[in-house]
């Protein structure tokens, strides 16, 4: 099982959305809102903030789904702008069900 995260821009979400509804066996997401910054920096002359918002999405899926599910946030989520966002992938080495008290490795 993965993590996949994303950091994208909001006006993206409900396409990235969709997008990820229409995989067979998607396994579900949380999103939540946050703000950050990368190497691009937008300068305001008055009240300077580097901070841009950004929705972040937390997806926990089985290995044979991570890579269709990647691709989709890549290609939906590009503006071909900066700030675009980022998808990292990390390992999640196991899960728990709080309802059933299921553990799994795979528990997507």
């Amino acid at each position: 099982m993965k993590e996949i995260r994303a950091y994208i821009q909001p006006n993206k979400l409900s396409h990235v959305t969709m997008a990820l509804m229409e995989i067979p066996g998607f396994p579900g997401m949380t999103v939540m809102d946050c703000e950050g910054f990368g190497r691009e920096r937008t300068q305001h002359v008055q009240d300077y903030r580097p901070f841009m918002p950004k929705k972040r999405l937390e997806i926990f899926a089985p290995d044979h789904l991570v890579e269709v599910i990647f691709e989709a946030i890549m290609r939906v989520a590009h503006s071909g702008q900066h700030g675009d966002g980022k998808v990292y992938v990390l390992d999640a080495l196991e899960g728990g069900r709080i309802s059933s008290g299921q553990r799994h490795a795979d528990l997507g």
